[in-house]
């Protein structure tokens, strides 16, 4: 189990490696840049309203269906075609909603009209996922992985022409980025659709209402959570954007910050894909996952740690070199909300094989308590911080957040307290805050003393043994 983990993360991380940061980087940039600040803070507000009502969506059937095909393959037969019906039906709901809170909310006719095709995408995202999660169930993750990207390298093909094709004349505009969205979106819904007809053997689409409110009541308590992990994930720019009068720039700044932050975590989230079926498979048969869990801490704890600081302290070195307006308030921002990526790694492994386990009341509970405080915060911050203020309250809501699933975890699994790993986390921590401090104090190039830290930082976690090269390799061919 522990082979196929690592041989498998090794293939998604690649083909995201080379295709998500020049979306992020190369693409979403460019697009701020061209529409505006004000512009694309507005988008970014609206696109994360759209993920709020995400439970009307999706209800929590991705996450239940990614767990129950991995523990039964023979009912991908049974229950996909009633799914899809069911699919369809959350999406129609999830529009009538999305649309009509917008409309109390008091946005203009063409925001309303922006946040229907948003809405639409994230119909198509999250059917995406949903039939991603059918490949994963069925451990056929070198086609996910590739499906994984194929959305991202169609939005960069039809971008690229919109920026740079020379084609059109007029000054690029934000629905215009939302349109290539929808259909990238499309074709690939379409294409793993047809993959995963084939193997479920799909003849025709069933209406099964008792099956529906099955699959819903199995279903709910992953909605909750999905629910309520949303909004205190998303909830932040669509209170800047509704609380402050200069909203729309402030929200602007914040996606300046965030879209680094979501790109970090889009690594934390595929690895969280490809642990939840194998937790899941493993859970059923009664084997350990203390060691997958203690490698896949190592594997993705180390180098959030290192990203973090190294974000701390080149934090305006990094937002000058993507922008050329609000520097000085993006690098405050970003200095902050970083934070988030080493909690959200915690909580993409423990949440997830807390998810696998099936205790969802803990983790609901959790989550409720999460989006409270944020809420709380966010009311008390923003109005007198602005984008700062709303970046500390994700910072504070996801470490506690993480900290509970861990503590969650360790009271179900009664997992081994690991001195020696602690110790290594205990010397390598500060060790990197002193590589930093150093490389950003005698280098002058901000560029090559970054590369330097990280380069030293990932050495002295080899040296000290939280990484090691031999055990890995012998994972990767033993298992």
């Amino acid at each position: 189990m522990q082979q196929a983990f690592i041989k498998n993360l090794i293939l998604l991380l690649a083909l995201n490696l080379l295709i998500k940061p020049f979306w992020v980087f190369g693409i979403e940039r460019e697009v701020q840049a061209v529409v505006g600040t004000a512009n694309y803070g507005l988008y970014f507000a609206l696109f994360n309203f759209s993920f709020l009502l995400n439970i009307l969506l999706d209800f929590g059937i991705t996450n239940f269906n990614n767990k129950n095909i991995a523990q039964n393959n023979h009912l991908i037969n049974k229950h996909f075609s009633s799914i899809l019906v069911l699919k369809l039906l959350l999406g129609l709901l999830f529009m009538i909603f999305t649309i009509s809170i917008g409309f109390i909310l008091g946005y203009s006719s063409w925001q309303l009209k922006l946040l229907f095709m948003m809405g639409i995408n994230q119909f198509l995202a999250f059917m995406i996922m949903y039939l991603r999660s059918n490949l994963a169930g069925l451990h056929l993750f070198k086609t996910d992985s590739i499906i994984s990207v194929l959305d991202r390298t169609l939005m960069i093909l039809f971008c690229s022409i919109l920026l740079w094709g020379g084609l059109i004349k007029e000054p690029l505009k934000i629905e215009w980025f939302v349109y290539t969205q929808t259909f990238s979106y499309l074709v690939t819904v379409v294409i793993t659709l047809g993959i995963v007809i084939k193997k479920a053997k799909f003849k025709k689409l069933k209406w099964n209402w008792p099956f529906f409110v099955l699959i819903l009541k199995k279903s709910f308590p992953f909605a909750i959570l999905v629910l309520l992990m949303t909004f205190y994930n998303r909830v932040d720019a669509v209170m800047l954007e509704r609380m402050l009068p200069n909203g729309a720039t402030e929200s602007g700044i914040y996606a300046s910050a965030y879209r680094v932050l979501d790109s970090a975590n889009m690594i934390s989230f595929l690895f969280s894909g490809l642990l939840l079926p194998m937790f899941a498979r493993m859970l059923r048969y009664k084997e350990s996952v203390e060691q997958l869990v203690k490698l896949a801490f190592t594997i993705l704890i180390t180098p959030a740690i290192i990203v973090v600081v190294g974000c701390l302290f080149y934090s305006f070195d990094i937002m000058g070199m993507l922008y050329k307006v609000h520097v000085e308030e993006s690098a405050q921002v970003f200095s902050i909300l970083m934070g988030c990526f080493v909690a959200a790694s915690l909580s993409y492994i423990f949440g997830t094989l807390l998810t696998a386990n099936g205790n969802l009341m803990q983790l609901n509970i959790m989550a409720a308590s999460g989006m409270g405080l944020n809420l709380l915060l966010n009311l008390i911050l923003i109005p007198q911080f602005h984008a700062v203020g709303a970046a500390v309250s994700s910072v504070v809501t996801q470490f506690i957040a993480s900290f509970l699933q861990i503590y969650i975890a360790q009271r179900i699994f009664k997992f081994k307290v690991n001195t020696r790993l602690i110790t290594q986390l205990i010397v390598f921590i500060p060790s990197t805050f002193l590589f930093a401090y150093i490389t950003h104090n005698v280098i002058h190039n901000w560029l090559a003393g970054l590369i330097i830290f990280a380069i030293s930082s990932a050495g002295f976690a080899f040296a000290i043994g939280l990484l090691h090269i031999k055990s890995m390799v012998r994972i990767f061919k033993y298992g």
